[in-house]
């Protein structure tokens, strides 16, 4: 139990300051090019390393110990935010220095990522696994609340104080991590062979309940996701500062902790197929609601809610791969995984900023709305049994039988 809350903890630190270093970079880039462009753009560099190294950093979260590697690439990542701090007392932070350092900052949270979220069924029982899950989860939606309001309240007292912050939390983090006392990890030490590093892929292709899920919300967060356009909408259309940029990127998180803490005292037991169909298309509402809104509060709302219907298909997507997956080939699996989930958010803000950059960001906005509940509709089609799943744990233990 210390060991969950060391964990817990730690991503807590860990998301906390990266959330914090993405609305300062967020609002500095868009300060000093005014580009929609420029911050798809930020989307890309941080999607790359994780498309590109998903073979790779699957491999190493299998091969090597787990808790070394998110400690060491936590580490890393509070260099790379020092350096930020480094080079804006030196006058020489730029527009291609912050895209430099974010790209850095992608690449390692690309080898976190997997090591850190196989870790947790190392910390904890299989029957605990799933209310572990979603307070873990809880952990990441706290501080993607608090990150971005304390990040826009903090820059007004400068970037740098935001980035010097961001930096001693990741190193805290990288310190917990390491106190943790995992069960001992099944180390894959079989021959590195092209068959065994896509094991993670053939995995998730081999599982109709997981390809269908995992792509669904790839898909529905590239078409619903504004996370890119919070800055304009912040700056141009609602006219708040960076303090309402922090609240309407926290907005998302706050309606998801309301339904990650229920659900780690209350798992879901039935109707997880249709509950899942159902909150992605009432995510692509919110989101509509959010794109023609030019009132703050009520486009706080709609984040809100659209963060909390995308809260319970994350609990149950996280919560089947862990189950299912076996502890040599979890890290690769938790890669793929990381693949669809992880980057369609980075996909999201390329194409909302694509988007924004020809039509506008309300345009932008809406048609992603309404692209997500029609993908909902297109994936009851492709997937129908996702949608005769009742409950969670009866298929997972028919499964592992």
């Amino acid at each position: 139990m210390n060991s969950f809350r060391c964990f817990w903890t730690a991503r807590v630190a860990s998301v906390l300051a990266f959330q914090m270093v993405a609305v300062a970079v967020g609002w500095q880039v868009y300060d000093l090019t005014a580009s929609a462009f420029a911050l798809g753009f930020i989307g890309a560099i941080q999607f790359l390393p994780t498309l590109v190294l998903v073979l790779a950093t699957g491999h190493v979260a299998d091969r090597f110990d787990r808790r070394t590697v998110t400690s060491v690439c936590q580490l890393i990542e509070g260099l790379m935010i020092v350096a930020l701090v480094v080079l804006l007392l030196d006058h020489a932070l730029d527009v291609r220095v912050l895209f430099a350092v974010t790209l850095a900052i992608g690449i390692t949270r690309a080898f976190e990522n997997p090591s850190m979220t196989a870790l947790l069924p190392n910390l904890v029982s299989r029957e605990a696994l799933q209310r572990a899950t979603a307070s873990s989860t809880s952990a990441i939606k706290f501080a993607q609340i608090a990150g971005p309001a304390l990040g826009g309240i903090l820059y007004a007292l400068g970037p740098l104080v935001v980035y010097a912050i961001s930096a001693l939390l990741m190193l805290v983090a990288a310190t917990l991590v390491q106190c943790t006392r995992p069960m001992p990890q099944r180390i894959d030490r079989t021959p590195v062979t092209l068959r065994s590093l896509l094991a993670g892929a053939a995995f998730v292709r081999a599982d109709r309940f997981i390809l269908g899920a995992l792509s669904l919300d790839l898909f529905a967060v590239i078409f619903g996701g504004a996370t890119a356009l919070l800055p304009i909408y912040a700056k141009d259309i609602l006219a708040t500062g960076p303090w309402g940029l922090g609240l309407l990127r926290a907005a998302p998180a706050a309606g998801a902790i309301i339904v990650t803490v229920f659900l780690s005292r209350t798992p879901l037991r039935k109707n997880v197929g249709p509950t899942l169909f159902a909150t992605v298309a009432a995510y692509g509402v919110a989101t509509i609601a959010f794109a023609i809104s030019h009132v703050f509060v009520l486009s706080l709302l709609a984040l809100a809610l659209a963060g909390l219907f995308d809260a319970v298909s994350q609990v149950i997507r996280t919560t089947l791969v862990q189950l299912e997956t076996p502890d040599d080939v979890r890290g690769r699996v938790t890669a793929v995984n990381s693949l669809f989930t992880q980057s369609s958010g980075q996909l999201g803000q390329l194409e909302s900023g694509l988007v924004a950059g020809w039509y506008g960001p309300v345009v932008s906005a809406l048609t992603g709305g309404l692209g997500t509940v029609a993908i909902a509709g297109i994936w009851m089609v492709l997937f129908p049994e996702i949608a005769r799943i009742n409950s969670l744990e009866r298929r997972s233990a028919s499964s592992s039988s």
